[in-house]
C-alpha cells in the first residue's frame, strides 16, 4: 500500500496550491476534496451556511474510498480540510500508512486571501465557521501559512 497524504487547514489555507505543487514534484496523483462535495452542500454553502458533519458524511466517506483505492495504485495527494479528529479518524480508516499536513494561519491572514479568490462557492464570511470547529491536530506536520508554496512542499518532502 502507497502512502496517502491528506493536506489540511481551513478554506483558503492553499492546500489545492500546495497539493497540486507536491504532485508535480512526486508524481503522486493529487485530488481536490472539494470536487467530491454534493450539489447541495455546493449550494448549501454558497448561500452562506456552513455545513455540519451530517452533511460532510458522505463526503468524508467517499474521499476515504478514494483514498484506499488510490494507495493500491500510486498513493494519493488529498486537499481536504479534515477540521475535527473525527473526520480524520473516518478519512484514514482501512489506511496503513497516512500523513496529515496541516495548513497553519491566522483568521486574517486567510480572511484577507478568500477575499480575493475569485468562482469559488466557499464565500469568505463562512470562514469564522471553520476555525470554530477546528481542532488542532496533535499528529500532523504544522507548516506555517506564511510558508511559500514551494517551501511548503520542500518540506513535505523531507517529511517523506
Amino acid at each position: 500500500m502507497h502512502p496517502v497524504i491528506y493536506i489540511m487547514g481551513v478554506s483558503g489555507s492553499g492546500k489545492t496550491t500546495v497539493g497540486t505543487l507536491l504532485s508535480q514534484r512526486t508524481g503522486i496523483p493529487f485530488f481536490d476534496a472539494d470536487d467530491f462535495h454534493s450539489a447541495a452542500n455546493k449550494t448549501k454553502m454558497a448561500s452562506g451556511q456552513p455545513l455540519n458533519d451530517a452533511d460532510r458524511k458522505d463526503w468524508l466517506i467517499a474521499l476515504n474510498n478514494l483514498a484506499i483505492k488510490e494507495a493500491g495504485k500510486a498513493g494519493a495527494i488529498i486537499a481536504c480540510s479534515a477540521l475535527k479528529e473525527k473526520y480524520r479518524l473516518v478519512l484514514q480508516q482501512g489506511l496503513q500508512h497516512t500523513l496529515f499536513i496541516f495548513l497553519k494561519g491566522s483568521f486574517h491572514q486567510i480572511y484577507q486571501r478568500m477575499q480575493s479568490r475569485l468562482h469559488h462557492y466557499m464565500p469568505p464570511a463562512l470562514l469564522q465557521s471553520q476555525f470554530d470547529i477546528l481542532e488542532i491536530p496533535e499528529d500532523a506536520v504544522v507548516i506555517d501559512f506564511e510558508q511559500t508554496p514551494e517551501d511548503a512542499a520542500a518540506i513535505i518532502l523531507r517529511q517523506l
